[in-house]
């Protein structure tokens, strides 16, 4: 399957969907384009809306070289939180936060958004003082975060190994109640039909094989689309191709700081409602939440070695499965639905790039690493800003590539909650 949740019956149900589907499905390249936008998930596809609604620039293409929302979008566990450390991250994924709470009633779709919070457990004395210093530097940054006792775990989760002679002794944790998953093909076609409905062209099965130039500024994209070479023309070119970024950059002539790593995910049989909350263990290197359609929803770490294989290795595998029946005793009787995995770019200092390159005329947003799916919103709203203004929007300001030559980096590695 193409995700673990099916797009096919929101579309049927949704409004006028007869209407817009062809406008995206059949697309074809029109001779030149204010923007043209490469990849076709979440943070492309929100790219183009906001640079339709936000700045009223219409002419604009998104190119995916598969299907709308079958990459890193239609591969992720779902999760939408803003429990980062530094003040940078902090306003950049609480904004996300807060067009997520919104983007069903905006997009006129819903997204399934379900703020039933997340909670990060402790298994040390270690661990009970950095949550307090993680739940302190979100209140500090204006985010919501509750410090909770072991007591308070069980009630929200009381399915959780809380045996006297655990591995992993479940001491407490915090809470962020804002958090908690959306349906992320939702989100990917929600942004899709917006965006078509604005104007905007999006063209599937087209792959970019590199860029037409005009000197040493970007002058469009060339492409392949059911194996006919071609060029699509463009005044600027915005890049949002999480896991492949390097390729890009590569294409265009320079480098970014960035390697491409598998990072896994798993679903369970469905089955009644059994966890109504999300649960992360940083000490296991795993994280749980139930979907909608029952199934339970496994996310693991990073295989720590560069890949485009989107299955991952058998070893991480077998580590976040060993994780959950430690954790979740009861889920041992689950069986394992499917397994896979997305292409995550990681940048050195684990935050985003979204901006200008070396190469005039080409803007990029990428490094999410496990951040991806719960800031597409904020990612398509500042990308959008600079491909329309030539200028950084405040949020992404402290996220260019110049960081990497003046040292103010942003390491959040730690506040991933899963290892980077």
């Amino acid at each position: 399957m193409r995700s673990h949740y099916s797009a096919w019956n929101l579309l049927a149900a949704a409004p006028g969907h007869a209407d817009w589907a062809p406008a995206w499905r059949d697309a074809e390249p029109k001779p030149r384009y204010d923007v043209v936008i490469i990849g076709g998930g979440g943070h492309g596809l929100a790219t183009a809306y906001y640079l339709a609604k936000n700045h009223g620039i219409r002419n604009v293409a998104v190119v995916e070289k598969g299907w709308i929302g079958g990459g890193n979008t239609g591969r992720n566990t779902t999760i939408v939180r803003s429990n980062y450390l530094y003040p940078e991250s902090a306003r950049l994924y609480d904004f996300s936060v807060r067009l997520y709470e919104d983007l069903s009633r905006e997009l006129n779709f819903n997204i399934m958004f379900s703020q039933r919070g997340i909670v990060t457990l402790a298994h040390s004395r270690h661990d009970l003082d950095n949550i307090a210093r993680w739940a302190n530097a979100m209140r500090f940054n204006g985010i919501d975060a509750d410090v909770l006792d072991a007591a308070q775990v069980r009630t929200l989760a009381p399915r959780l190994n809380f045996d006297a002679d655990a591995r992993f002794p479940i001491l407490g944790g915090f809470i962020q109640r804002r958090g908690g998953p959306a349906r992320h093909d939702a989100v990917a076609w929600s942004y899709a039909r917006a965006a078509s409905a604005l104007g905007v062209d999006i063209v599937q099965n087209c792959a970019v094989t590199g860029f037409v130039m005009q000197g040493e500024r970007v002058a469009g994209v060339q492409t392949l689309r059911g194996g006919v070479a071609g060029e699509i023309r463009a005044e600027k070119v915005g890049a949002a191709v999480a896991g492949h970024s390097s390729v890009i950059a590569k294409m265009a002539g320079f480098t970014l700081p960035v390697t491409s790593y598998a990072l896994q995910a798993m679903v369970s049989e469905p089955v009644k409602p059994v966890l109504d909350t999300v649960i992360l263990s940083p000490a296991v290197g795993a994280y749980w939440s139930q979907s909608d359609k029952g199934e339970v929803v496994i996310g693991g770490a990073l295989d720590h070695f560069p890949s485009y294989a989107q299955r991952g290795s058998f070893a991480v595998l077998q580590q976040v499965m060993a994780a959950t029946t430690e954790m979740f005793p009861s889920f041992g009787r689950l069986r394992l639905l499917r397994q896979w995995a997305g292409i995550v770019d990681v940048v050195q200092d684990s935050s985003p790039i979204i901006g200008e390159t070396p190469v005039p005329g080409l803007y990029i947003n990428c490094g999410w690493g496990t951040g991806g799916f719960k800031a597409i919103p904020v990612g398509g709203w500042t990308l959008a800003h600079v491909l329309a203004t030539g200028r950084n929007h405040e949020l992404a300001e402290p996220f260019q590539l110049a960081r990497f030559e003046t040292g103010r980096l942003i390491d959040e590695a730690a506040a991933a909650g899963i290892a980077h």
